[in-house]
């Protein structure tokens, strides 16, 4: 398959956008396409994550993030209408609440000034796939079929996804018997407006999130079978003075709708040349606001690996690190979705009062600083030891975020000065070795010294103070995402050597 062939991205939503832009960017010759009409107004998917706001803006999204992010300063948990705790958040971890409209609208504008389209009204049909690319049938909006052949097809159509049934994958789990219901409204009343309410009782759980117009989402349970037409703004009232604060008033409605939760994964997310991502692999509870997070990860973690291959920088066998990879980080947002979820659905009395206490302790703890806050940014899922993780692997890092570990993030101060094209060789202390592998590697890797000060050169030669500061001679390899891929203090860094050597092939 020629350098020149394009990656085929099925599916215009945040997931195939990021692949699309991420691919865009890096020279990868990319087509998009959508079966709907046109963008949806729908605003879905709310909560974006630090480690996913990090993705926007290297895509150059700072200023739209800055003009339609509202940032959230806390999530409250009540029960019974007292509060049981708060998850205050830092710096650090603090997300934003970003409609799925304004995120796609952000990432709309990158991939335009990429040189991307989205081609609108387009389907995939039917699709078939070799050792050299994949062949898809294309129905165009006039109806025409054509038949045209990729390098890769990245699936990311969604839970409904026909890649993922063109290509014979199963998707396994469950639904929640609930019916849920979802309201964007205007909401009079005092509350905190840049906070995230839970409210759990007897009476049924409800969650209200605000938005950057100054209005509310709320998210509560419903009767079984509940349709949309049946959530009347009475009866959206009811459910807000019956398990809220009390005390609100709901108007302007601007939408609304009931859904199920679904809890489904693919065994899969590789068969060949086609890779999934997101809703298209794995779906799970809204709880915690993961969904969007993981899929634009997802498709973060696939491009930077998909160019490298796609330019013969690569070999071939780096893009089966994708599905060890995004896996295991699926599967523990399923598993925290599905804990959390359980909780709020709670009705014993000493089932509530064992989870209120419980809360209550954590909190006075720290518990929710030091680990559940910067899991659920986004900040220390971590990547098991696979030909892009050279181990060994540490399982936790909450408290170790401004060390270099293999397989988690490298720290925030020093991801956002290395180059997202390549690898780099972080190096303090020799760099004899580090030289003779920079020139192995010219097009694959760069060699950044660090000082005892935390001081180290950017592209352009000029020195940078970054908030990290090396505690002894290290050599550490920073991939393109900024996720560490080894860890050698040894003089000629047989490590790392390895692990290069492998990943050219």
């Amino acid at each position: 398959m020629s350098e020149k062939s394009p990656v085929l991205v099925v599916g215009a939503g945040p997931v195939g956008l990021t692949a699309a832009v991420e691919l865009a960017r890096r020279g990868v010759p990319v087509r998009l396409v959508d079966r709907a009409a046109e963008p949806s107004p729908l605003t879905k998917a709310l909560m974006v994550w630090p480690r996913t706001l990090e993705v926007f803006r290297l895509l150059g999204g700072s200023e739209h993030l800055d003009t339609y992010g509202l940032p959230v300063q806390a999530f409250r948990y009540y029960s019974e209408s007292s509060e049981v705790c708060e998850l205050a958040f830092d710096t650090e971890t603090k997300p934003s609440v970003v409609t799925q409209p304004d995120v796609e609208a952000l990432l709309r504008k990158s991939l335009a000034d990429a040189g991307g389209v989205i081609e609108w009204e387009t389907t995939v049909t039917a699709l078939r796939h070799d050792d050299t690319g994949v062949e898809a049938t294309i129905t165009a909006p006039d109806g025409t079929e054509t038949v045209e052949r990729f390098a890769y097809l990245v699936g990311a159509d969604g839970a409904s996804s026909l890649v993922r049934k063109q290509i014979g994958l199963e998707f396994h789990g469950a639904t929640y018997p609930n019916v849920f219901i979802l309201a964007d409204v205007g909401l009079d009343g005092d509350l905190q407006r840049d906070a995230v309410h839970y409210y759990c009782s007897s009476k049924g759980i409800m969650v209200l999130i605000p938005l950057y117009n100054g209005r509310f989402r709320v998210f509560t349970a419903g009767p079984p079978g509940m349709k949309p037409d049946e959530l009347t703004e009475q009866v959206l009232q009811d459910y807000v003075d019956l398990r809220g604060p009390g005390g609100l008033r709901t108007h302007d409605v601007s939408w609304k709708t009931t859904f199920s939760i679904h809890a489904r994964h693919t065994e899969r997310l590789r068969v060949g040349r086609v890779f999934l991502a997101g809703d298209a692999a794995h779906v799970h509870s809204p709880a915690g606001g993961q969904g969007l997070n993981t899929g634009v990860t997802d498709a973060h973690n696939l491009a930077w690996k998909l160019a490298l291959v796609h330019q013969g920088k690569a070999a071939p066998e780096l893009l089966d690190t994708y599905e060890v990879e995004r896996r295991s980080v699926a599967a523990a947002v399923v598993r925290q979705a599905e804990v959390q979820t359980k909780a709020w659905m709670l009705k014993k009395k000493w089932q509530t009062r064992s989870r209120d206490l419980a809360a209550g302790l954590a909190e006075k703890l720290g518990l929710f600083d030091r680990y559940y806050s910067p899991w659920l940014a986004g900040l220390t899922n971590h990547y098991p030891e696979n030909p892009a993780v050279s181990g060994p692997v540490a399982k936790r890092a909450g408290a170790k975020r401004d060390r270099l570990l293999s397989g988690h993030l490298a720290p925030a101060a020093l991801r956002a000065v290395l180059p997202t094209d390549r690898y780099t060789l972080v190096v303090h202390g020799s760099t004899t070795t580090a030289d003779q592998l920079a020139r192995r590697y010219p097009d694959l890797l760069t060699v950044r010294e660090v000082s005892a000060e935390g001081v180290l050169d950017d592209a352009e030669g000029t020195p940078v103070t970054v908030a990290w500061r090396p505690k002894r001679p290290l050599a550490a390899l920073v991939r393109p995402d900024g996720y560490v891929a080894a860890v050698d203090q040894t003089p000629d860094m047989p490590t790392l050597r390895d692990h290069l050597a492998a990943v050219r092939g």
